[in-house]
């Protein structure tokens, strides 16, 4: 019998240990000998629950019991979470978690000490909650150079995105209706200015790679100048507007990796990911698209992942050897100003015929949108592809002019 730890008993934490109690034949078939839990680290009281007696307040009960062989840390933040998972895996104990902060800041250096230890770091839950794509990118495809990834990696943004797209909702109003029903938390920040999208596309980034890149290194920006205005000019384009983590490997050996709003066409793979759902497209160089659908984040199915991996962990012999990257000093994201992308422009503050003299003059070619009761004093288009920085002094000249950048959103094409 193998005996777990399992390190908080929030909404991720309680689920673990429900899908492990509820689940305990199918698990014991699947590794091969029967899990149980034997300790819930959490300071808070449970005298309600069936299974009161597991809780203790004392992290070092766990750390030197010799039994505990699989410790899965489901608590968040970087602190304690950082101090608890190297003393276990220093200790020779193997960690699941579910936490994308700590992945994204401390992954190669958990990775390198369960290395050192012979035992496991394994993280599926930190991406894509339930959906399965971090052992797919180490293992199934192996074979392949992975030449970018994209995707629709939060499900709050995603629910707000949808329902200004389909029901015309403003984003103050989506928003306040993703706290409602639990989706987005008090503060929002996290989701709505893209941070959980950029730890999550790094994440994926530094294993696909090899090496470590770290968010802040990501130029990041979240959905909250997204309009209605904005929404109904990429639907008569032909678009909608989704929260991209993008990254695409160079020849040179560096990383263009961003996280930002895109307009994409609804013929992409990722246009008619909608709700709270998740999309994540891998491109190979042998297997070509492949896109990864499901739930990204919730109870059950992140828990799914959780203990998907304390299987894994149960039936290693050692450190699994594909699931590995480095932290070698450097920076391998190149400044996003060094790519090219088109942009959606929305401009006001004159004549709409006045805006589209200057847009013409500043980008040449470009394609004129419209969309029903426009403005007299609003223009929109799209770009042909052009360098982040030249777009940038593009820009410049157009404020110089007197017309007001409303709207600068890329236009990708996956």
């Amino acid at each position: 019998m193998a005996k777990v730890a399992v390190l908080g008993h929030g909404v991720v934490g309680s689920g673990v240990v429900e899908v492990l109690m509820k689940n305990t034949g199918n698990i014991t078939q699947k590794a091969g000998e029967s899990i149980e839990v034997k300790y819930i680290l959490d300071i808070r009281e449970f005298n309600d629950l069936s299974y009161k007696d597991k809780f203790t307040k004392d992290f070092s009960v766990i750390l030197h019991d010799p039994e505990i062989s699989v410790v899965a840390e489901v608590m968040g933040g970087l602190s304690p979470s950082f101090e608890y998972v190297r003393a276990c895996l220093e200790a020779g104990k193997s960690v699941v978690t579910s936490n994308k902060e700590l992945v994204a800041a401390k992954g190669a250096l958990l990775l390198n000490i369960a290395r050192e230890h012979n035992v496991n770091f394994f993280f599926e839950a930190s991406v894509g909650g339930g959906i399965p794509i971090i052992r797919p990118l180490h293992q199934c495809l192996a074979a392949n150079k992975i030449n970018e990834i994209a995707g629709i990696l939060n499900g709050t943004t995603n629910f707000i995105l949808t329902k200004m797209i389909h029901e015309q909702m403003d984003f103050s109003e989506a928003l306040a209706l993703a706290q409602k029903l639990g989706y987005a938390e008090r503060n929002p920040a996290a989701d709505v200015e893209g941070y959980d999208t950029c730890r999550k596309i790094c994440i994926l980034a530094s294993l696909a790679y090899g090496k470590h890149i770290y968010p802040d290194s990501v130029y990041t920006e979240g959905i909250t100048k997204i309009t209605l205005a904005d929404v109904q000019y990429a639907d008569n384009w032909g678009g909608v507007i989704k929260l991209i983590g993008r990254a695409k490997h160079l020849e040179d050996g560096r990383c263009l990796i961003m996280v930002s709003p895109a307009l994409i066409a609804r013929t992409s793979q990722l246009a008619g990911i909608e709700d709270v759902f998740n999309g994540i497209l891998v491109r190979g160089d042998a297997t070509g698209d492949v896109v990864f659908y499901g739930r990204g984040a919730g109870k059950l199915p992140t828990a799914s992942a959780v203990v998907a991996d304390i299987i894994d962990a149960v039936k290693a012999a050692g450190t699994h050897k594909s699931l590995y990257w480095v932290d070698d000093g450097k920076n391998w994201a190149i400044n996003y100003k060094e790519s090219e992308t088109a942009f959606y422009l929305r401009l006001t503050g004159k004549p709409a015929a006045e805006l589209k003299e200057l847009a013409q003059a500043q980008f040449g070619e470009i394609e004129v949108l419209t969309q029903k009761e426009q403005p007299a004093d609003e223009f929109a288009c799209v770009t042909q592809s052009i360098n982040e920085g030249r777009m940038d002094e593009l820009v410049s000249g157009l404020t110089a002019a007197g017309a007001c950048v409303a709207s600068k959103i890329r236009v990708l094409e996956y």
